[in-house]
């Protein structure tokens, strides 16, 4: 449903480095950098990070990556958390939101909730 969507970061080194970490999990990378914006992507670039001048603080932006399996929210997980991400929940399903929901969540240096989830994963 998403074309591309974009955040913006208070340091754009930060961002980068941590999205440049947490995005390999799941084997995509930068496509396109114009210094002020970096866009991530296995084929074109789909997510965004920039930063300009006035743009002001941002609220929390909500974020979640689809990852192949629960292997992959895992690494994502510790990928983000060797990056410097807080951890907002641990890796685990979710049957709240349907019985083969596994998530884990993150808040990435600019304080925007970033997850991963695999959504075939079967409890057991």
């Amino acid at each position: 449903m998403i074309d591309h969507f974009g955040i913006n970061c208070a340091d754009m080194a930060t961002g980068a480095a941590f999205y440049d970490t947490v995005l390999a999990v799941f084997g995509h990378r930068r496509l396109m950098d114009f210094g002020v914006a970096i866009g991530y992507g296995t084929d074109k670039p789909d997510f965004w990070i920039s930063t300009f001048d006035g743009v002001g603080p941002n609220r929390e932006v909500h974020i979640a990556f689809a990852a192949d399996s629960a292997e992959q929210v895992d690494a994502f997980h510790a990928a983000a958390v060797a990056a410097g991400a807080e951890t907002l929940h641990e890796p685990r399903m979710w049957p709240e939101y349907h019985e083969h929901y596994y998530g884990a969540f993150v808040r990435d240096p600019d304080g925007n909730n970033v997850e991963a989830v695999c959504h075939t994963v079967t409890a057991g």
